[in-house]
């Protein structure tokens, strides 16, 4: 991993929880829809990172997002899930080794299908984690689950968006 690379990641940990905290935390749709962009730093973490690293980034930002709004870990419980199940699922959609192409996980890099089916896996474990734990009873199971489908659709719609605002900047 370069500087270049650390430093960016740096600016975008800080960024997204920023972001986060004081604009996404106040859209609430419908009483269903909260979107989560903040697991985006995650995403994009580079295939290198060492295990124990990505871990602890993520509790990191997990834990600043949970500073902010009050939430007890649960931000943090679901970013470390999140994190543990990463190298789990990039082996599970990569048919080869070949086919992690650059340095990060990228629309540009992998393309549109590796990319969507790698962030929507990785953004429904998150979406389950915290909105379960927040929930913390099956007897509201299909309310929940409404939630987490719509909440996990509309994050992915702004990792998409934040892709091709990247992908656009870099040509």
């Amino acid at each position: 991993m370069t500087s270049r690379t650390v430093f960016y990641n740096i600016v975008r940990f800080f960024f997204l929880i920023f972001l986060q905290t004081l604009v996404l935390n106040h859209i609430y749709l419908g009483g269903l829809i909260n979107p989560y962009l903040y697991i985006y730093f995650i995403l994009l973490l580079p295939f290198s990172v060492p295990g124990w690293m990505l871990l602890l980034s993520s509790f990191l930002l997990g834990v600043g997002v949970d500073l902010f709004t009050n939430t007890l870990g649960l931000n943090a419980a679901a970013c470390v899930l999140m994190a543990f199940f990463r190298p789990m699922v990039i082996n599970l959609v990569s048919s080869d080794a070949n086919s992690l192409i650059g340095e990060t996980p990228s629309l540009r890099n992998q393309g549109v299908k590796w990319f969507i089916y790698y962030a929507a896996i990785l953004t429904l474990i998150h979406h389950f984690a915290l909105f379960y734990l927040e929930v913390f009873r099956f007897g509201e199971f299909l309310m929940t689950f409404l939630r987490v489908i719509l909440s996990a659709a509309f994050t992915m719609m702004l990792i998409m968006i934040s892709e091709y605002l990247l992908f656009i900047r870099k040509q």
